[in-house]
């Protein structure tokens, strides 16, 4: 360990050179911009930046390319709480208490929620990647295709968690976003599922319009709808403009007394989950989500908690450190951005695995030093521009309907470069906008249209090493522990529902 702490900061001496240290900072400032423009994302932008990065030094490039990586999980927040859109896929789960905190009148506590828990845990998992990054490699190592889908399988009982009072709208909606995910060609087969001869839909229906479409494009149509409401106010004198400036938007004591406790435990789950390979920030953010609806809130999850966006931000930052222990002590990829970077490390004559730390010590730690300089930065950035971010809100409703549907248009275009995704991203909206105005919640369709891939590839995948057998999934010692966790997140609700009957039964008897 001390070793590890001696390496780093001979990696600050590298980072503080200042053609580093400036890339460092640019990097960090693109990426809260790339994280805030839905469409875009990390691996939009790292790819887009990657040909700049040709005429630097390896050291350097990688700096700028794992500051924008990681000052991406930020931004992805500003819009996700401002307008409901999230700017990236990890900022999803930000969006269901981020948006509601906004229109309660707190935009900027949201906001600064988001800032703060998304430092403190990008910090926790630098920190522990730090300390154990080639240890966090070989402990993914042992989590196989069988293990995966146990792992993918108690993130979709958190599904249950996100259903809300009406369990029946909940698994109709959940069975809906796992439809929509198995549209296209079957990954291991190559065979179409579901296209009705469709040319367009053999390639599936692509992530990011999708998202943006049943979560911003509904936002939109709901706008429309409350427009003339919004004009009378303004007619009358009844509106207030938001005004709010960073001090006022500061959080309290209670405030980081009720972030703190989801922040930790987010963080160490996310810093876990980003090392195991294909899981990514996504699913840490989600999964750290669904964690702390299983502990108490001061307000209701999806209504305004503070906890939630605490739990959010801090699960998509620390899976964003975690990942870089597989890319580095491995050569694995945790997700498409890790793949963009892995190609990057290799186009410098780099060649990511165990050897990469004896062989190239200076460039592994500068880059874990880096990562400490653009947290502090886009920190500092991101709570800077909090006053001018707030002026959003105070746009009149008739001028955010253009706007919004142009930045939906845009990001939904920007996937594909083809109308297709517009579409998408249209029919999607109408669909969402329907599906909230009858009481059917939208997060559950999100969750299961993000893990269903992934949860069915590993599955197959199993199936075929161990030829059918249901032992591969009971076999060790940790997937009997994985197997015995997700028996009990599933028949938890049984049992709690079982002794409340029990109780009723015999209160009414006495």
């Amino acid at each position: 360990m001390l070793q590890n702490f001696a390496s780093l900061l001979s990696g600050f001496q590298v980072v503080f050179d200042p053609q580093n240290i400036g890339v460092c900072m640019l990097g960090a400032i693109l990426g809260l911009i790339v994280g805030a423009m839905p469409g875009l994302g990390s691996l939009a932008g790292v790819a887009l930046l990657l040909p700049l990065t040709y005429k630097f030094n390896p050291t350097t490039a990688i700096i700028m390319l794992g500051a924008l990586y990681y000052s991406n999980m930020y931004g992805g927040a500003f819009s996700a709480i401002l307008l409901n859109i999230p700017g990236d896929s990890p900022a999803i789960t930000t969006a269901l208490d981020g948006y509601p905190m906004a229109k309660k009148g707190r935009p900027g506590q949201a906001l600064m929620t988001a800032n703060f828990a998304s430092f403190i845990g990008g910090t926790i998992g630098i920190l522990i990647l730090t300390i154990t990054a080639s240890g966090l490699a070989k402990l993914g190592l042992n989590f196989g295709y069988a293990e995966m889908t146990l792992i993918l399988l108690i993130a979709m009982t958190s599904i249950s968690w996100l259903i809300g009072e009406n369990p029946t709208k909940g698994v109709v909606i959940t069975m809906l976003g796992i439809l929509v995910a198995s549209i296209g060609m079957d990954t291991l087969s190559g065979v179409p599922r579901y296209n009705f001869d469709n040319i367009y839909l053999m390639g599936g229906i692509t992530f990011t319009p999708f998202i943006i479409g049943a979560v911003g494009f509904a936002q939109v149509i709901k706008l429309v709808n409350e427009r003339a409401a919004d004009e009378e106010k303004r007619k009358s004198g009844t509106y207030q403009a938001v005004k709010l400036s960073i001090r006022s938007s500061m959080l309290t004591r209670h405030d980081f007394k009720r972030l703190l406790p989801p922040v930790l435990r987010s963080s160490l789950l996310g810093t876990f989950v980003g090392v195991l390979p294909g899981s990514g920030a996504t699913t840490g953010s989600m999964v750290g989500y669904a964690m702390q609806k299983k502990f108490k809130s001061e307000e209701p999850m999806g209504t305004g908690a503070i906890e939630g966006i605490a739990a959010s931000e801090s699960g998509n930052n620390s899976a964003a450190a975690g990942a870089f222990a597989p890319l580095l002590a491995l050569g694995i990829p945790g997700s498409g951005t890790g793949a963009v970077l892995l190609g990057g490390l290799m186009m410098w004559g780099l060649n990511p695995g165990p050897l990469l730390f004896e062989t190239n010590p200076d460039f592994c730690w500068s880059l874990i030093s880096s990562l400490y300089i653009a947290n502090i930065f886009t920190l500092a950035v991101a709570v800077a521009v909090i006053p001018f971010l707030i002026k959003i809100l105070s746009v009149p409703i008739k001028f955010m309907i253009p706007i919004i549907t142009c930045v939906c248009i845009v990001g939904a275009y920007s996937t594909s470069y083809s109308m297709y995704g517009v579409i998408v991203m249209f029919v999607s909206g109408i669909v969402g906008y329907i599906l909230d105005k009858n009481g059917f919640p939208t997060a559950p369709m999100l969750l299961a249209f993000v893990l269903a891939p992934m949860l069915e590839e590993n599955m197959r995948k199993a199936f075929i090493a161990s030829q059918g057998s249901l032992s591969v999934f009971a076999d060790s010692t940790l997937k009997i522990v994985l197997l015995a966790i997700f028996l009990v997140l599933v028949l938890t609700p049984s049992f709690k529902a079982l002794m409340r009957k029990i109780k009723s039964k015999n209160s009414t008897s006495v």
